[in-house]
């Protein structure tokens, strides 16, 4: 799919900055930056601007529902692709980094979305949408983690 047509300055001028990148790099012991790990930090930069951007156009996409005369249902309409965004992104940005700091964050802004996005549903009377498991994020908060077959509970 390709990228909205407003988003398309931001991704080249992205694209070119990732590019442009690799001096910032880790250096070998020589103080020359290191290629290999230049170019895996190249390809996850953009790799991971490739996936925002179709983070991005689907959101802007889905964020142009028509109104239907319900302002509750319009405006759950338009937010929850846009918390999907969000979420989308923030995944993105798990696959491609390793800054702990940025993970922790990314993990907290998928889990937070979600909350979010079924709370509005619940709101209208929507279904809940399922969960996108993150990898070591903690449960929602006011949830209890399924026991495991080892603490002798058999079922959830």
């Amino acid at each position: 799919m390709p990228p909205h047509p407003r988003w398309r300055p931001l991704t080249t001028a992205l694209v070119l900055a990732a590019l442009a990148a690799p001096t910032a790099l880790p250096a070998h012991e020589g103080g020359e930056p290191n290629a290999a790990a230049a170019a895996l930090a190249v390809a996850a930069d953009i790799h991971f601007l490739a996936e925002s951007s179709a983070a991005m156009t689907k959101m802007m996409r889905a964020m142009e529902a028509k109104p239907t005369g319900d302002v509750d249902r319009d405006f759950v309409a338009m937010m929850v692709p846009h918390h999907q965004g969000a979420i989308d992104m923030a995944m993105a940005l798990l696959k491609s980094t390793r800054n702990e700091p940025l993970r922790r964050l990314a993990q907290e802004i998928i889990v937070t979305q979600q909350q979010e996005i079924a709370a509005m549903q619940l709101a209208v009377g929507g279904p809940l949408p399922p969960a996108t498991p993150v990898g070591g994020a903690a449960p929602p908060p006011g949830t209890t983690p399924c026991p495991t077959a080892e603490s002798g509970a058999s079922a959830c």
